[in-house]
């Protein structure tokens, strides 16, 4: 079953909707590169309000360590996710669970990244390029996918209700990532895309 994580959550009402409705996690974005931005204290409160067994993610990027280390202490994420120019050594420093985003929008080029990151829990591959943050509701080539790699991995980019079943057809992932595809405008979830978004990836399971 492809796992779904819904990121740039902003509002708890959103984030619970989410959870409702059959994602696997929710997603909260702490760098102020983003459009997607919440404070460290909006953050807490969106992690805190969700039931069990919904996994949640801290995304930051070339953020100081300091504001890290907030984000564990108050927000108390079940993950970390690196989407900067940050090294293997300098995610695992602070001993939590973490995802390492790969920069796709290099083309074939960025797969040369997929070995540099051993102690991260799964590779997200996004559409973005290097130095650019994600949620840009681009695309990249799926067929870049790796078939086998000993880490999960997890598709991002561009992702909606229309194009997710072929993108888990091409590429296989262990779970899909949106943002922008379920939005009304950046940080605000629409209601019909988050279930349409949803039945489109369990429909693409089931055939």
């Amino acid at each position: 079953m492809t796992r779904i994580k819904c990121c740039g959550m902003t509002r708890v009402e959103d984030a619970l909707l989410a959870a409702q409705l059959g994602a696997d996690a929710i997603g909260v974005v702490l760098t102020s590169r983003s459009r997607r931005h919440v404070s460290v204290a909006q953050a807490a409160k969106i992690v805190r309000a969700m039931p069990p067994f919904i996994g949640t993610v801290a995304l930051l990027m070339n953020d100081d360590e300091s504001l890290v280390r907030d984000v564990i202490e108050i927000v108390q994420p079940a993950l970390l996710q690196f989407h900067g120019a940050e090294t293997d050594a300098w995610c695992a420093q602070f001993g939590r669970p973490f995802i390492k985003a790969i920069a796709m929008g290099e083309g074939a080029s960025a797969l040369t990244q997929l070995g540099n990151f051993p102690n991260a829990k799964g590779l997200l591959l996004d559409s973005h390029g290097l130095g650019e943050a994600g949620g840009s509701g681009k695309v990249f080539d799926w067929l870049l996918m790796p078939t086998s790699t000993t880490q999960p991995l997890i598709l991002a980019g561009g992702l909606h209700a229309g194009n997710v079943g072929a993108a888990i057809q091409r590429a296989r992932p262990w779970a899909v990532d949106v943002a922008s595809g379920v939005e009304s405008e950046p940080g605000i979830k629409n209601a019909r895309k988050l279930a349409d978004f949803i039945q489109a990836v369990r429909a693409a399971d089931r055939a």
